[in-house]
């Protein structure tokens, strides 16, 4: 390992033609309750398995917001964000903000996630 390198801080690189870049999505206040949730969820699954090529979802988080409403916060990898609004449109999700994510840091995996691929409660 070089000196001074992070060995957990991935650095950008040049983008090739092709490439899917990491991108995270806000949906702010967009249900009212679980119910609504589950169902958004259900057509954001059948969705993303239609556009493999272009888009993949890597992960969401489940927002309880202060007027009471649910959100998403989604990171996704895709060609490009208009991949991601697309999806987004088929599935009939709301979008309030895309931003493309420069670099990542990892100090520990997350503990839900862990638990949750060893079949565990999250």
């Amino acid at each position: 390992m070089q000196a001074g390198r992070d060995p957990y801080r991935r650095r950008p690189r040049a983008r090739r033609e092709g490439d899917l870049e990491t991108f995270v999505v806000l949906r702010r206040s967009a249900w009212q309750t679980h119910d609504e949730l589950e169902a958004a969820r259900a057509r954001a699954t059948a969705g993303v398995e239609r556009a493999a090529e272009t888009i993949r979802w890597l992960r969401s988080y489940d927002i309880a917001e202060t007027d009471g409403k649910f959100g998403w916060i989604c990171v996704y990898e895709a060609a490009t964000p208009e991949a991601i609004r697309h999806h987004a449109t088929a599935a009939a999700l709301p979008i309030d903000e895309i931003l493309k994510v420069a670099g990542a840091f990892v100090e520990r995996l997350c503990p839900a996630a862990t638990a949750t691929r060893r079949g565990g409660i999250a």
